[in-house]
């Protein structure tokens, strides 16, 4: 009977149905904390140091060293970790203002210091370099665009060519190159390159250049290419919007967003450069403009896009109803295998990239108007091999 039974006897018949005791003693929590450390570790005994913070560092190096100020700052971390910190790191002085430990739930530290499991280790949570701030400045810092009437026929016939499946998007790819003419969504905005300025270098010696980039909702924003670029990267919903994949660049009839006439111009340069006067009879450059040719190279000899010198004018071709922006891209990348690489100073000694000349004979161009005309150029490639253009197999 129950009253008999002994108590001692009682707990030692449900002594084999209790649950084991755990081992280690150590919660998910602290395992977790563990593993993170132990990778800083391995960071420090395959270079020789603790991670740094930086810009210019691999990110994986920089999330490291927001993991290690996280752990220097709490209390019940370094309790924890004082045992396995045989390179000393946790007696490194503190990088930030760490929160008290009482005020850190155990899914913020989770977050804080993810080291395992599903999350993407490259994901920084909480940080943001200096980099990415001025980009994100950049991109926010808009003002209304006084001609935006002009602009609007481009963001309509976008719009148009979306719907219609002439025009697509597709992710941007990291720093991906953006040229002059070209539209992206950026922040939920259609954003359209209308200019690109000189190319220069940055203090950490990347090209970069200034754009002035155009919003459909009539605002615009002078901002870097480099920053741009991270934008569209770190947008989730960031794309490109392609070229349209058919259609003749011109038309019987004008339309709205039509220009009335451009001319394509092919100049040669009369540079003493002997790295230019040797390639003189092949080297042109190459642009479009709705304007005067004669008056756009008045001042080329100041101008580092034209070399620095005087150039003269070998051929001009006057077309009709004509998207002068997208047919100089489109000219730009046909002939791209054979662009001039090349750096001059300018007048003020800065580095200058000059993008619009080409090692092209001039009857190439003059095959490649043709093809233009015909409507049949986007299906050639120019071939520097052979000096000629090809027709690319699909």
């Amino acid at each position: 009977m129950t009253d008999d039974l002994d108590l001692d006897e009682l707990a030692a018949d449900l002594a084999d149905f209790a649950p084991p005791e755990k081992k280690g003693g150590r919660s998910p929590r602290e395992e977790r904390i563990i593993a993170g450390f132990e990778e800083i570790q391995r960071f420090v005994e395959t270079y020789g140091r603790a991670p740094a913070h930086g810009e210019n560092n691999d990110i994986f190096e920089r999330l490291y060293a927001v993991r290690l100020d996280r752990l220097r700052g709490l209390e019940e971390c370094r309790s924890l970790l004082a045992p396995l910190d045989k390179q000393g790191l946790l007696a490194g002085a503190v990088a930030i203002a760490a929160e008290p430990a009482e005020s850190i739930d155990d899914d913020e530290l989770l977050a804080e210091l993810e080291g395992i499991g599903d999350s993407d280790i490259t994901e920084l949570r909480h940080v943001r370099t200096a980099a990415d701030k001025r980009a994100a400045e950049e991109i926010a810092n808009r003002t209304p665009c006084a001609d935006f009437e002009s602009f609007k026929p481009l963001f309509a016939q976008v719009k148009k060519d979306l719907d219609t499946g002439v025009r697509q998007t597709r992710r941007f790819q990291t720093m991906a190159e953006i040229r002059q003419g070209e539209f992206f969504i950026v922040g939920g905005q259609i954003a359209y390159v209308a200019e690109v300025g000189e190319e220069f270098m940055t203090e950490y010696d990347r090209r970069d250049s200034r754009l002035r980039v155009i919003y459909d909702n009539g605002t615009e924003s002078d901002v870097l290419l480099r920053s741009l670029q991270r934008a569209l990267h770190r947008d989730e919903a960031g794309r490109r919007i392609t070229d349209p994949t058919a259609g003749p660049l011109f038309s019987g009839e004008s339309e709205d967003g039509d220009l009335a006439s451009g001319t394509i111009y092919v100049l040669r340069s009369k540079s003493d450069d002997p790295a230019i006067a040797a390639s003189r009879d092949v080297l042109h450059k190459i642009g479009v403009t709705g304007g005067d040719v004669r008056a756009r190279i008045a001042e080329a000899r100041n101008d580092a896009t034209y070399l620095l010198a005087d150039v003269e004018v070998v051929a001009t071709y006057k077309l009709a109803n004509i998207n002068r922006i997208k047919l100089e891209n489109l000219i730009h990348r046909i002939f791209d295998p054979a662009r001039l690489d090349i750096e001059i100073k300018d007048r003020f000694g800065r580095p200058v990239i000059p993008r619009e000349w080409f090692l092209v004979p001039l009857f190439v161009i003059d095959q490649a108007v043709e093809k233009i005309r015909d409507g049949t150029i986007t299906d050639y490639a120019y071939d520097p091999h052979s000096a000629s253009l090809k027709r690319m197999v699909v």
